[in-house]
């Protein structure tokens, strides 16, 4: 019952643990905001910079696996293409390696733990009188998390000095004795303990217990962090399958990166355990770990023996990603066509009712999930630019039988845009369930109301072809003057969607002028204004059609109306930034 009991313990402890991290993660990224995903989008001009980014965003949010998820949805988003992805994971992977030099220097040699509860209580006294200070709160939650990150591991080590000893797993043991397939093995069982606790800072943590326990050499350690280096990469694959295509081949870059890595490692094994000893022996003047015989040491490993083991594991975790990158940063080309064989693109879908970013949930960073909403709503808004095309050719058909076939594609428009409107909503609102920045709120809000008017878009273009059908069921027609003047309206229309969309393709933050939409709805009022006096005076001149008059400016005010949404687009989108 005891042992049950320290079992249960012993999850507990990982548990703890990973929370602890995964809060502290969080809480970085919230804290970082948007600021992050600037950084990270615009530091990608050349491979060293790329490498660098990923290093950089990695070791300041304490996750490798967020850091490789933020780019796979910048990928399925458009903002970084394969080749720029493939350079910043492989700096992730580097990056990572500072987790486990902090659970080596701090974890082993102090006791964290003791400052960890005064460190709690601070982090909640912040997030309870934060008030409306998000960014206060977001700090408190870093603390909090960096200190239970600290108590978890304390916990781990404790219930591991007493649970993991060479007795209890002396079966670990046995395992070790089968040459090559040995390595193999241990390596097999570093890649399933990533993939189950989702994390490979775990993973280093369990590494380290056993090898400073005396349960598992060195050599059986270091398989084990090639393992988990395979197991890392399957949650960003996870991520990138209900993305697009290129986002899935960032992600199999990933795996693709790293599995080269293990082999090459395994094919020169036994002469890169003997450079680890060395650097060890070294960098830090402690016994080389290839060494080290456990049976010599029946009541507990020295210190300096024990230090040896601890920085060596880590040591190699740094080395095989250095080393792995400066093999591979010089075939990112070769990577890109590797992956395209793996995952081959498919035919281009021309079905423009399918969402073209957005392709499931929210991510596990629910922040980054606001730049997929974003690329969707520009492919939304250029549906709406498309679908404004045949409303022009409605107007100015001279048949019912043309008019027919284009109002079948206007009320096909008008029904894509109710969808994507849906989708974009109920992607927003799980976004918004999340624990995110006051800013991403506030763009969540500048969104809603950009897809509400998009979707106003699509009601006007079928609104204008059912007044064409009803004009045309009467028997009128618009005269040459009145089509012309119909189409400088339109062309009023078109410079409001132009502007429209070079507002949309703006970086957040960076749009601070909307004068090019101002001007373009200022026009459409007046030459609405202008016409309507126009109607006004007609109506009195003998010879002028007053129902064909009432058609025309029903369609004129249609189009005066598709302007006022169009501007409130673009005002919807400033307002992000100034509220």
């Amino acid at each position: 019952m005891t042992v049950f009991v320290q079992i249960l313990t012993l999850l507990g402890s990982v548990a703890l643990f990973l929370f602890g991290l995964n809060l502290m993660s969080g809480g970085l990224q919230k804290v970082a905001g948007d600021g992050l995903r600037a950084f990270l989008a615009s530091m990608t001009s050349n491979a060293l910079k790329r490498i660098l980014t990923g290093m950089g965003v990695t070791a300041a949010i304490q996750s490798s696996t967020a850091t490789t998820i933020m780019v796979v949805s910048f990928v399925n988003a458009g903002l970084l293409t394969l080749a720029q992805a493939i350079g910043v994971i492989m700096g992730a992977n580097i990056g990572t390696t500072v987790t486990s030099w902090i659970m080596a220097v701090f974890g082993f040699s102090y006791d964290l733990s003791t400052i960890s509860f005064p460190l709690i209580l601070v982090g909640f006294m912040m997030m309870s009188f934060s008030g409306k200070n998000r960014k206060l709160r977001d700090v408190g939650e870093i603390i909090i998390g960096f200190a239970l990150f600290f108590v978890g591991f304390a916990m781990l080590r404790s219930t591991a000095s007493t649970l993991i000893s060479p007795d209890s797993f002396g079966f670990l043991k046995g395992w070790t004795g089968m040459g090559f397939l040995s390595v193999l093995l241990f390596l097999i069982i570093g890649t399933l303990l990533t993939i189950c606790f989702q994390s490979s800072a775990a993973t280093m943590a369990i590494i380290m217990l056993l090898i400073t326990s005396g349960v598992i050499p060195f050599k059986m350690a270091a398989a084990m962090i090639l393992g988990e280096n395979i197991g890392t990469t399957i949650a960003a694959n996870v991520a990138a399958s209900i993305g697009n295509t290129t986002s899935k081949r960032a992600a199999m870059a990933h795996t693709v990166f790293n599995v080269f890595g293990v082999c090459w490692v395994l094919a020169v094994f036994p002469f890169f355990l003997k450079l680890i000893g060395m650097v060890v022996s070294s960098l830090f003047g402690l016994p080389d770990p290839n060494s080290v015989d456990f049976s010599a040491y029946a009541d507990g490993l020295p210190s300096n023996v024990s230090s040896s083991l601890l920085y060596s594991v880590t040591t190699m975790h740094t080395i095989f990603n250095l080393t792995n990158t400066l093999i591979l940063v010089w075939f990112i080309p070769q990577i890109e066509k590797v992956v395209g064989l793996i995952i081959p693109g498919k035919p281009d879908d021309e079905e423009v009712f399918r969402l073209k970013f957005i392709q499931g949930g929210p991510l596990s960073t629910a922040e980054l999930s606001l730049d997929e909403a974003k690329s969707e709503i520009v492919h939304f808004g250029e549906i709406c630019h498309k679908g404004f095309g045949y409303v022009r050719s409605a107007v100015n058909v001279k048949t019912a039988d043309e008019l027919d076939e284009l109002y079948a594609k206007l009320d096909k428009y008008e029904g894509i845009t109710d969808r994507v409107e849906y989708e974009i909503a109920s992607y927003l609102s799980e976004v918004s369930k999340g624990d995110i920045s006051a800013e991403s709120a506030s763009r969540i809000k500048g969104m809603y109301r950009i897809i509400g008017e998009m979707e106003s878009l699509g009601d006007s273009g079928e609104a204008i072809g059912r007044m064409m059908k009803r004009t045309l069921s009467f028997g009128s027609s618009f005269s040459e003057e009145m089509l012309k003047k119909l189409n400088r309206m339109m062309d009023l229309v078109e410079d409001a969607y132009g502007a429209m969309m070079v507002n949309l393709n703006e970086r957040y933050s960076s749009l601070k002028d909307i004068t090019n939409a101002l001007d373009a709805e200022y026009n459409i009022n007046e030459y609405r204004n202008e016409l309507r006096e126009e109607h006004i005076v007609n109506i009195e001149k003998q010879g002028y059609d007053y129902r064909t008059g009432v058609f025309y400016m029903d369609i004129i005010a249609e189009f005066e109306k598709m302007g006022d949404f169009i501007i409130n687009i673009s005002e919807a989108q400033i307002s992000e930034n100034i509220s």
